[in-house]
């Protein structure tokens, strides 16, 4: 009876119960320290995210001074609007193109770059441009893509090409002397005769409209052709030198000929004969040709081939996105060579063993294993591409940015760049995020997902 009295008592000889410990979280921290630590990141996270959110989801319900209530009137612009539509499309195109185009583009460099000895050099060279700036990447495309090839690299490339299989014209701009020569305009920019030709008899045609210090080459003083009872003959050259003087319409000292210039005979519309001038301006044309007009046709004059235009409202917005995905291919090309690194060799030689060719291995294997990877890559850049704005902005000239704006681009000029419209700014703002919030939410669904594994 006494011993249970002092157990139920706490006798000298009991241990005392312990102190109830303070609360603390689950890593061992306690509650008020966890928050005090996070609460500069929470203010930081409410004042650059939440509000700025907030605030536009409220301005865009009001109209462009934020004086009067339009409810969700701008939201129906945004879809009554040309140019704003052109936007949202152009954003599309920019989704399902661009991220799509890079993502190839990486897993081929990651690929093929294990295979050859110099692969981290050229790893370094694709990752090199992840280190320019949009700004001044902008900048080097906007003169890459210049229409004039003397100063555009593109156009420079594409009309070296051009004039390698197509031939170039002889002397653009130049014309008949009208005063003294009866080559008349005809089809196709060509230039006939009014009269007709005779054996014995030479022609002579003379053009000017371009200075003798601008002719190719280094040409030769014209010549006077002669006569010839068995053929056609003439000269064509520049009835024109330096320091004036000279007769209009004959062949004078000092006055360049013009080699390589073609030149037709027609009868009834049908061309009988054709030659080009020489050196000395001189050709000749046989006996068919008598009775004939004369006619220089269109392609000695035509003007040079200047290549395409990357920047007018067809290919500007291909011509972006090839800026886009120069810059990012190094981006996707690092990442899935990252994850290719951690793929079991194992699983590729014993595919090779069992008689896999490599595209079959490629498509098989190494495919399916890297599509962690892979998606992580493609949904990062379709995140990326719905912001796009500098490249747009800097690349596209004035007249063909409409046609290449995307939403970010379009929401800065609504709201600042000439249209005062902040109502409808936000509204396209609050539309952009829309468009992000279904990726986002299968990037962080894809991140759980890899945590339960």
């Amino acid at each position: 009876m006494t011993q249970s009295v002092a157990k139920s008592t706490g006798g000298a000889g009991s241990t005392p119960a312990p102190p109830v410990a303070s609360r603390k979280s689950v890593m061992g921290t306690r509650l008020w320290v966890a928050v005090l630590f996070l609460l500069p990141a929470l203010v930081l996270l409410g004042a650059l995210v939440v509000y700025p959110i907030g605030y536009s989801v409220w301005r865009s319900l009001f109209d462009a001074d934020g004086s009067g209530f339009v409810g969700l009137d701008n939201y129906v612009d945004i879809f009554s609007d040309d140019s704003t539509l052109t936007a949202v499309r152009n954003t599309a195109i920019w989704v399902a193109v661009a991220p799509a185009i890079v993502t190839v583009l990486g897993l081929i460099f990651a690929v093929l770059t294990e295979r050859v000895r110099w692969g981290t050099a050229f790893k370094l060279i694709v990752f090199m441009p992840m280190a320019i700036s949009m700004l001044a990447a902008g900048i080097i495309f906007r003169l890459v893509y210049e229409q004039d090839p003397n100063q555009g690299v593109a156009n420079a490339v594409v009309t070296s090409v051009h004039d390698t299989f197509v031939d170039q014209a002889v002397y653009p701009k130049a014309r008949p002397n009208a005063m003294v020569s009866d080559l008349k305009p005809s089809d196709g920019g060509s230039f006939t005769s009014t009269g007709t030709v005779r054996a014995g008899s030479p022609a002579l045609l003379p053009l000017v409209g371009i200075a003798p210090n601008r002719l190719p080459g280094t040409p030769q003083d014209a010549k006077a052709a002669s006569p010839a009872s068995n053929e056609v003959t003439g000269t064509v050259w520049l009835d024109f030198k330096l320091g004036g003087g000279g007769e209009k319409g004959a062949v004078d000292a000092g006055e360049k000929a013009l080699k390589g210039v073609k030149v037709e005979a027609v009868k009834d519309g049908k061309v009988v004969a054709s030659t080009t001038s020489g050196a000395d301006g001189t050709f000749s044309l046989p006996k068919s040709a008598d009775g004939a007009q004369l006619r220089l046709p269109g392609a000695n004059f035509a003007a040079p081939y200047n290549g395409i235009d990357w920047l007018g409202p067809t290919l500007v917005t291909p011509a972006i996105m090839g800026s886009y995905i120069w810059m990012w291919a190094g981006f996707a090309m690092v990442l899935i060579a990252a994850g290719l690194a951690g793929v079991d060799r194992n699983l590729l030689e014993a595919a090779r063993v069992d008689g896999a060719n490599e595209w079959q291995v490629f498509r098989k294997i190494t495919v399916p294993l890297l599509a962690p990877v892979l998606v992580v890559v493609l949904v990062t850049l379709m995140i990326n591409v719905m912001k796009v704005f500098d490249l747009v902005y800097i690349i596209a000239p004035q007249p063909s940015q409409d046609d290449a704006a995307v939403l970010a681009l379009q929401l800065y000029l609504v709201s600042f760049g000439g249209g005062g419209n902040e109502g409808l700014g936000s509204a396209l703002g609050v539309v952009l995020l829309l468009l992000v919030l279904p990726v986002m939410w299968v990037n962080i669904r894809r991140l759980r997902k890899e945590r339960q594994r």
